[in-house]
């Protein structure tokens, strides 16, 4: 799912959100990690986080503290407010050889829809990725 040993799994599911979806950084806590994807113009941008927590196999916690515009953090402003310290909250729970992962996200009301119908897809692509 992180992509820890191969990013292009993570770039697979992440897909559905952005075609171009991946990340540069690490999973280690503490650490900054960037989601970045280009838009339809080719310009780079995504989101500023840190690995709040993480267990591995079992949890992952990611608070977002910023937008990336091009190779710019931008932490304050208006945009960015909508999204500060923000979580996004990923656990693993294993029970028979079959693992349900839960997750749980800190949306901003005018992103609700979005994310409603956009991570049934990209769950459904992790699904079909872990059953090869």
């Amino acid at each position: 799912m992180l992509g820890i040993n191969a990013i292009d799994s993570y770039n697979q599911w992440t897909a559905e959100f952005n075609p171009t979806s991946t990340y540069e950084g690490t999973w280690e806590k503490g650490s900054k990690i960037y989601f970045i994807g280009t838009d339809e113009n080719g310009n780079r941008g995504g989101m500023v986080s840190e690995i709040a927590d993480i267990i591995p196999f079992r949890f992952v916690s990611i608070r977002h503290y910023g937008i990336l515009d091009g190779d710019n953090e931008i932490t304050e402003g208006p945009d960015v407010e909508k999204w500060a310290g923000g979580l996004e909250n990923y656990s693993f729970h294993e029970q028979d050889g079959q693992t349900t992962v839960t997750v749980e996200t800190d949306v901003d009301g005018d992103y609700l829809d979005y994310f409603n119908s956009t991570w049934p897809r990209a769950l459904q692509k992790l699904k079909e990725l872990a059953e090869k």
